[in-house]
């Protein structure tokens, strides 16, 4: 199976566009023989915080929304599944969530981010506590979002539900970030023997400018495959499925 990290630079509070750069690659993905592409945390809006919460209706979304049909419809036109990340909805206040679509184009799960920052938490937004699991072509998944990755436990919980990949929605800057990206996600790969797939943004990312560096690492921690700092598709191929 071959799975895709999509590293771009979403453009800030442009939900029509930013799924415009989506649906395009997923279409590139299903091109390049890819059963699953992955987005980066808040894809579809840009990593605005403030400005997702004042919005309220017109930032937030369902699975269902049909500003994300452009994506919906890529995936049913080439067979590839998606992982894109949004401002999501709940009772409780808006959440950082993935939405899961399948070759199909439905839904397949949402997942939102369970450990939220200090700082998401401050501008309103809200944690989840789904697990956040789907299969595809007989392959179990597991998801992440950003923080998430910097609580093993989630990850544990994912390999002992029979988990044989963990997708991270992510959102990390120069400087810590780069470090955290070199460290972190070979570690969560080779503790837990799975294989772990990080998607982050390029370029500017709200206050932050990403450092990239999207990838996928291996249950011995080793790098599968990696992106530098610019807009790219990384594809790996795993021996699962």
């Amino acid at each position: 199976m071959i799975i895709a990290a999509a590293q771009f630079s979403a453009r800030p509070y442009d939900i029509g566009a930013n799924a415009a750069r989506m649906a395009s690659y997923v279409t590139e993905a299903g091109a390049r023989g890819a059963s699953l592409v992955v987005f980066a945390e808040l894809a579809a809006t840009g990593y605005e915080l403030d400005a997702i919460v004042a919005g309220q209706d017109r930032m937030t979304m369902e699975p269902e929304d049909p500003r994300l049909a452009p994506v919906r419809e890529a995936c049913r036109a080439t067979g590839v599944a998606a992982v894109v990340n949004c401002a999501g909805r709940s009772a409780a206040g808006p959440t950082i969530s993935s939405f899961v679509y399948g070759p199909d184009g439905a839904p397949l799960t949402r997942y939102d981010k369970a450990c939220v920052t200090d700082q998401e938490r401050a501008a309103g937004f809200v944690p989840g506590s789904g697990a956040g699991r789907f299969t595809l072509g007989g392959v179990a998944f597991g998801l992440l979002v950003c923080f998430d990755a910097h609580f093993p436990e989630l990850t544990a919980r994912a390999a002992a539900d029979g988990c044989h990949v963990q997708l991270a929605s992510s959102l990390y800057g120069r400087g810590n970030g780069e470090e955290e990206v070199r460290t972190v996600f070979p570690a969560l790969a080779k503790d837990h023997g799975m294989y772990v797939l990080l998607a982050n943004h390029a370029g500017q990312a709200g206050p932050y400018e990403s450092c990239g560096r999207s990838g996928v690492w291996g249950p011995d921690g080793r790098p599968v495959a990696a992106a530098w700092e610019g807009e790219e598709l990384v594809l790996a191929e795993l021996p699962l499925g």
